[in-house]
C-alpha cells in the first residue's frame, strides 16, 4: 500500500445540496421490491444457474412476496431466452408478479428482448448505458452528446416495438438506468434522464422507473443520498417517475447507501438474496427488509422461513451464506460470551413472562420471527459464562440449576471446554455436570438407604461402599437428610458439614419421572459445595445429592 494514496486515489467531490432534507426524515413503508437475483446476481457466478435451478429461485422469490423480478438478459444466451419463453408459456408467472428484463441500448439485443416477452401479462423493460466520465472516456471513446444520443435510440427503438407486446395484452413499464450513476455528474445525469422522458414520455397515471445504480461504490452512503435528493428535486415531472436505487456493496455500505437513498425520496430497491452479485456483491434485500421489520414496518417480504430460503440459495448459486450475515447467519443469534448469554437468558424470560415489545438485550429480533429457536440462541465454548452454561442444560434437558450452583458449574465446564479449545454441545455439557455431581461415587457410594421416624425425630440405616469395603451407619435427626447427615459424620469419618440448601425438581413426568435434587453443605471450614442426585425417589435423589456434595467437599 502506499503511504500517500493521494498521489494515486482522490476523494469523490460531495454535491452541492445545503438544503438537503433526507437527514431529518424517517422511514415509515416499505419501498417497492425488486430482486435482480435471477439477473445480476447470476451473472456473477462462476457457474451460471440453468433453467432448472432458475425456476427453482423464482418460485422462492414469489414465495417470499416479491411483486418484481428481473428474470435476466435474455438477448444474452439461449438459456436466458429459453428460460423466459418457459416462464410465459408454462403460465408460471402469478398475474399479481410483473417480469423484468434487462437490455442494452443496441438494436439487436432489444429485438430479441421483446420477443422473449411476447405473451406475458405484466413487464418491465429495463434498458441502460453508462454515462460515467471513465466509461465515456476509455470504454466508449464517446462525448456526452454522443452517449446522450445513444440512450435515446435505444429508447426509441424499445418504443416503436412496444406494440408488438401491447396487442397481445401486456401491460409494459419501461425503466431506464444511466449505469454508474454514483460516479456521473449529477446535471449529466439529469440530462441523460430526461432525454430518454422525453422519448417515452411518462405521465402520473402510466409512469416509468428511473433507475439511479450506485453501480461501484465511489462514495460515502451520505453522498449517494444527497445525489438522489438532488436528482428527485431538480428533474422534471418526478410525478411521473418511480426513482429507483440499485446499489453494489464495494465500500461495504450498499445496505447503509440503500437506507439513506430511501430517506431522500426513492421509491423502489433492486438487489438480491444475501448480497449475491459481482465483486463485493450487490445489496442484500434481506438487510434492509429485516431492518424495517425491526422498527416496526411491515416489509411486505416474507422471510419467516429463513432456513429453507438459504437451502434454496446455496443448491441454486452453489454460493453459501457467511456465518455472520445480518438476521441469516449461522451465528448471528448465538452468543457465547458468558455476560451476554446471561442478559439474553433474563430478556428471553421476561419478555415470555410480560409478552410485550421486543426488548431482548443483544437480540435485535425474535429469532422466532424467521423461523429460528430458542435453543440456536446460546451456545458455550471457552468465552461462555454460567449463563449459557445453564441455558443449555434448560433448554435442552430441563434441569434448572440454582443461582448459586450456575455460579460453581460454570467455571468447572468453562475450564473443560477451554481445554477442548472448540463450541461442546448441550449434550456434552450434560455429561460434564453428570460426571462432576451425578456420578461422584468416591469416597463414598450409596448401597442402601432407609428412614423412618415419629414426632419428628427420624432414624436412618444405611449402607456405603468406602475404599471397596462395605459399611453400615446410622443417625438421628428431624428428617431423612438431617439424620444421613448424622450417620455420615458419625459413624462414616466425613468430614463435619451442615446442609444449607435444598431444592428439587422433576425432569420427566408419569409414573416412571425422575427426580433430581440439589443440596448445598457448608463444610466446618466454612466451604460451600453443591451436590446433585437423580432417582425415582425423591428420597433417595436428596440422599445422593447429599453425598455427591460430601464426595466433592473431600476431594
Amino acid at each position: 500500500m502506499l503511504k500517500n494514496p493521494s498521489i494515486k486515489y482522490q476523494r469523490f467531490d460531495p454535491v452541492s445540496l445545503p438544503n438537503r432534507r433526507w437527514p431529518s426524515q424517517t422511514l415509515s413503508k416499505a419501498p417497492i421490491w425488486c430482486s435482480v437475483d435471477l439477473r445480476d446476481g447470476n451473472q456473477a457466478l462462476a457457474v451460471p444457474m440453468n433453467v432448472s435451478q432458475k425456476l427453482d429461485m423464482f418460485d422462492a422469490l414469489v414465495k417470499c412476496g416479491f411483486k418484481e423480478i428481473e428474470v435476466g438478459f435474455p438477448s444474452a444466451s439461449n438459456t436466458e431466452f429459453a428460460f423466459n419463453r418457459r416462464l410465459i408459456e408454462e403460465k408460471r408467472i402469478p398475474d399479481d408478479v410483473t417480469i423484468q428484463c434487462l437490455v442494452q441500448a443496441r438494436e439487436d439485443l432489444i429485438e430479441k428482448t421483446v420477443e422473449s416477452l411476447i405473451g406475458a401479462k405484466k413487464v418491465v423493460i429495463h434498458m441502460y448505458n453508462s454515462t460515467s466520465p471513465a466509461q465515456r472516456k476509455y470504454v466508449f471513446g464517446k462525448s456526452k452528446e454522443e452517449i446522450i444520443a445513444v440512450a435515446v435510440k435505444g429508447a426509441q427503438m424499445i418504443k416503436d416495438r412496444l406494440h408488438r407486446l401491447t396487442a397481445g395484452g401486456t401491460q409494459v413499464t419501461l425503466q431506464y438506468s444511466p449505469e454508474s450513476f454514483s460516479a456521473t455528474e449529477v446535471e449529466f445525469a439529469k440530462e441523460i434522464s430526461e432525454a430518454v422522458m422525453d422519448v417515452w414520455q411518462p405521465t402520473p397515471q402510466h409512469k416509468m422507473i428511473l433507475n439511479l445504480p450506485d453501480t461501484v461504490e465511489v462514495c460515502m452512503p451520505n453522498v449517494y443520498a444527497d445525489q438522489i435528493e438532488w436528482i428527485c428535486t431538480n428533474i422534471k415531472n418526478r410525478d411521473s417517475l418511480i426513482v429507483s436505487l440499485h446499489t453494489h456493496n464495494d465500500r461495504g455500505t450498499g445496505t447503509a447507501a440503500t437506507e439513506l437513498g430511501l430517506l431522500a425520496g426513492a421509491d423502489r430497491v433492486e438487489g438480491t438474496l444475501f448480497g449475491n452479485g459481482e465483486r463485493t456483491g450487490n445489496l442484500d434485500i434481506v438487510q434492509v427488509a429485516m431492518n424495517l421489520y425491526m422498527h416496526g414496518i411491515a416489509p411486505e417480504l416474507d422471510f419467516s422461513d429463513m432456513s429453507s430460503l438459504i437451502r434454496m440459495y446455496e443448491r441454486t448459486t452453489g454460493m453459501t451464506v457467511p456465518p455472520r450475515q445480518p438476521y441469516a447467519g449461522e451465528l448471528v443469534f448465538t452468543a457465547f460470551s458468558g455476560s451476554h448469554q446471561d442478559a439474553i437468558k433474563k430478556g428471553l424470560a421476561g419478555y415470555e413472562q410480560h409478552n410485550s415489545i421486543w426488548d431482548v438485550p443483544y437480540l435485535t429480533i425474535d429469532p422466532n420471527d424467521i423461523g429460528r429457536e430458542y435453543r440456536e440462541v446460546i451456545r458455550v465454548n471457552s468465552q461462555s459464562g454460567k449463563g449459557g452454561v445453564a441455558y443449555l442444560l434448560e433448554s435442552e434437558f430441563g434441569i434448572e440449576l440454582p443461582k448459586d450452583m450456575q455460579r460453581e458449574f460454570g467455571p468447572i465446564a468453562n475450564d473443560i471446554v477451554d481445554k477442548l479449545g472448540r463450541e461442546v454441545s448441550g449434550a456434552e455439557l450434560k455429561d460434564m455436570f453428570w460426571k462432576e455431581y451425578i456420578q461422584r461415587e468416591t469416597p463414598f457410594a450409596l448401597h442402601h438407604f432407609h428412614a423412618d421416624g415419629v414426632d419428628g425425630v427420624f432414624t436412618c440405616r444405611c449402607s456405603l461402599v468406602k475404599n471397596g469395603k462395605e459399611i453400615g451407619i446410622t443417625g438421628t435427626g428431624n428428617g431423612p437428610i438431617a439424620a444421613f447427615a448424622d450417620a455420615l459424620i458419625k459413624d462414616a469419618g466425613a468430614p463435619k458439614f451442615e446442609v444449607t440448601t435444598y431444592r428439587e425438581q422433576s425432569l420427566s413426568s408419569g409414573t416412571e419421572a425422575a427426580a433430581l435434587a440439589f443440596i448445598q453443605i457448608k463444610t466446618g471450614a466454612g466451604k460451600t459445595v453443591w451436590g446433585a442426585g437423580v432417582d425415582t425417589n425423591i428420597e433417595l435423589a436428596s440422599i445422593k445429592a447429599v453425598l455427591s456434595a460430601v464426595n466433592r467437599a473431600s476431594n
